[in-house]
Protein backbone atom coordinates (compact mmCIF):
# COMPACT_ATOMS: atom_id res chain seq x y z
CA UNK A 1 0.00 0.00 0.00
CA UNK A 2 0.99 3.48 -0.90
CA UNK A 3 2.07 5.92 2.05
CA UNK A 4 -0.22 9.03 2.07
CA UNK A 5 0.36 11.46 -0.44
CA UNK A 6 2.40 9.36 -2.62
CA UNK A 7 1.63 8.49 -5.99
CA UNK A 8 1.97 4.17 -6.93
CA UNK A 9 2.34 2.96 -10.20
CA UNK A 10 3.45 -0.43 -11.66
CA UNK A 11 7.05 -0.46 -12.83
CA UNK A 12 8.06 -3.41 -14.87
CA UNK A 13 12.12 -4.51 -14.60
CA UNK A 14 14.83 -6.90 -16.10
CA UNK A 15 15.47 -9.35 -13.31
CA UNK A 16 18.75 -8.07 -13.25
CA UNK A 17 18.18 -4.43 -12.98
CA UNK A 18 16.22 -5.01 -9.46
CA UNK A 19 18.83 -7.70 -8.53
CA UNK A 20 21.52 -4.98 -8.71
CA UNK A 21 18.40 -2.34 -6.81
CA UNK A 22 18.00 -4.87 -4.09
CA UNK A 23 21.81 -5.10 -3.46
CA UNK A 24 22.52 -1.10 -3.49
CA UNK A 25 19.39 -0.43 -1.49
CA UNK A 26 20.77 -2.50 1.49
CA UNK A 27 24.05 -1.37 1.38
CA UNK A 28 22.86 2.01 2.07
CA UNK A 29 20.37 0.75 4.33
CA UNK A 30 17.08 1.76 2.52
CA UNK A 31 14.28 -0.27 0.90
CA UNK A 32 14.11 -0.64 -3.20
CA UNK A 33 11.28 1.87 -3.60
CA UNK A 34 13.45 4.30 -2.02
CA UNK A 35 16.45 3.78 -3.60
CA UNK A 36 14.72 4.28 -7.01
CA UNK A 37 13.88 7.74 -5.14
CA UNK A 38 16.90 8.29 -4.63
CA UNK A 39 18.84 7.64 -7.91
CA UNK A 40 15.84 9.13 -10.01
CA UNK A 41 16.62 12.64 -7.51
CA UNK A 42 20.00 11.86 -8.59
CA UNK A 43 19.68 11.22 -12.22
CA UNK A 44 17.37 14.41 -12.44
CA UNK A 45 20.21 16.64 -10.48
CA UNK A 46 22.38 15.64 -13.03
CA UNK A 47 20.34 16.81 -15.88
CA UNK A 48 19.59 20.50 -14.03
CA UNK A 49 15.99 19.56 -12.91
CA UNK A 50 15.42 20.66 -9.17
CA UNK A 51 12.75 18.57 -7.39
CA UNK A 52 11.63 20.06 -4.25
CA UNK A 53 11.76 17.85 -1.19
CA UNK A 54 8.45 16.63 0.17
CA UNK A 55 7.29 17.95 3.90
CA UNK A 56 8.54 14.64 6.29
CA UNK A 57 5.99 12.45 7.47
CA UNK A 58 4.72 13.21 10.71
CA UNK A 59 5.86 10.57 13.29
CA UNK A 60 5.20 9.50 16.75
CA UNK A 61 2.23 10.49 19.08
CA UNK A 62 -0.09 13.67 18.82
CA UNK A 63 0.62 16.69 21.27
CA UNK A 64 -1.26 17.02 24.01
CA UNK A 65 -3.56 19.86 24.11
CA UNK A 66 -4.08 21.63 27.17
CA UNK A 67 -7.09 20.15 29.16
CA UNK A 68 -6.83 17.16 27.68
CA UNK A 69 -6.13 14.21 29.81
Amino acid sequence: MASPGKKSFALRLDPALFSALERAAAGDFRSVNAQVEVLLREALARRGIKVDASAPAKRGRPVREQGQV
